[in-house]
């Protein structure tokens, strides 16, 4: 991601060993992409919990899950190895409009008002 474009939003990186041996950016890199794994998991599992004790225990597991890929995402950003690209205010009107159409087509009550 060496992409120093005006677009991109980044901290200056910090440098790491260039090394067969993992480093703290490879790290960070193989926690955050777990805790993306292991939240859709329980994104599932809190979908089919078929009792409310054992949802409320996973809802709270969850939470902390969340709460870590937070961390580890800010730390990553931080450290300027996780950039983002600005997009301008046209570009992102144009996503919601792609998105408001997208969702309009798929209503499957549209063309069906209730009088």
């Amino acid at each position: 991601m060496e992409n120093n474009t005006p677009n991109r939003i980044k901290n200056p990186e910090t440098p790491v060993p260039k090394t067969p041996q993992m480093n703290d950016r490879d790290f960070l890199n193989d926690a955050l992409t777990t805790e993306k794994y292991i939240s859709s998991s329980y994104s599932t599992a809190l979908k089919e919990a078929s009792h409310e004790s054992l949802y409320r225990t996973i809802a709270s597991v969850s939470q902390e899950t969340e709460d870590c890929h937070r961390n580890l995402y800010n730390l990553m950003f931080k450290n300027g190895w996780y950039g983002l690209e600005k997009e301008t205010p046209q570009t992102i009107q144009q996503s919601v409009q792609q998105f408001s159409n997208y969702m309009q087509s798929q209503d499957p009550y549209r063309g069906n008002v209730i009088q």
